[in-house]
């Protein structure tokens, strides 16, 4: 269904006619220029602070991060998180292309299975997207390579993501995922797109902090070292 048949949908339900002029023009220059608010100065700042601060954010909401030289020095960081964390080696894993190129073979004893994650599973790996520094949040979009049940069902979520898809901002996350996703659809956006900030918690009893209350218990992020300019 189009945009201009959902706004028409929605007026016919609260009765209204069509939009004077000048209030339509106005709604469409705002919802093709994607204009800005602003924008908090803390993620304006050089690369390898920014790196920094998205790292200090995501500590900050109870997540772990740990920084890799490369893509292959992923699945030996697997291993050893896995051991550290006394977790299983069977997980579930987003069945991406730069996830699959990996030399998992190194580590038989990590067992994959690829696709949709089972309430059954422990452990599920994902592809990052994007980081937003200002928030420590990973941008997790669905898609066939990157399924969303990966990001909700397991006890312990894995997030692999390129320090090259760092930004500052949650404006600069949008514009990306505008630019690569949602242009070459003609314009549609992924079903779904969800923000990430933390391990699932939740204070509503008792003002205890628990975590693991609407999803993962544990979120760690392996950082790969692909961007020059943040090395510092």
């Amino acid at each position: 269904m189009s945009k201009d048949a959902i706004l028409g949908a929605i007026r016919r339900g609260l009765r209204r006619g069509p939009l004077p002029y000048d209030q339509d023009l106005a709604l469409r220059v705002r919802l093709e220029r994607h204009p800005r608010h602003p924008i908090p100065a803390r993620s304006k700042v050089a690369r390898p602070a920014q790196i920094a601060l998205f790292q200090r954010n995501v500590e900050k909401e109870f997540g772990t991060v740990l920084r890799v030289a490369d893509a292959a020095a992923v699945p030996a960081a697997v291993a050893r998180y896995l051991a550290a964390q006394n977790l299983p080696s069977a997980l579930a894993i987003a069945p991406h292309p730069e996830l699959q190129a990996m030399p998992w073979g190194e580590h038989p004893l990590i067992a994959l299975r690829e696709g949709r994650a089972q309430a059954s599973d422990a452990v599920s790996l994902q592809h990052g997207y994007a980081g937003i520094a200002e928030t420590g949040t990973l941008m997790l979009p669905s898609a066939a390579e990157r399924p969303t049940t990966l990001n909700i069902l397991s006890e312990t979520e894995i997030v692999v993501l390129r320090a090259s898809r760092i930004v500052g901002a949650y404006e600069e996350a949008w514009d990306l995922l505008r630019a690569e996703l949602a242009a070459p659809a003609g314009g549609m956006l992924p079903r779904n797109v969800m923000l990430v900030t933390g391990p699932s918690r939740s204070a509503d009893i008792e003002s205890v902090l628990e975590l693991g209350a609407h999803g993962p218990r544990r979120l760690h992020i392996i950082l790969i070292e692909d961007d020059p300019a943040a090395l510092g």
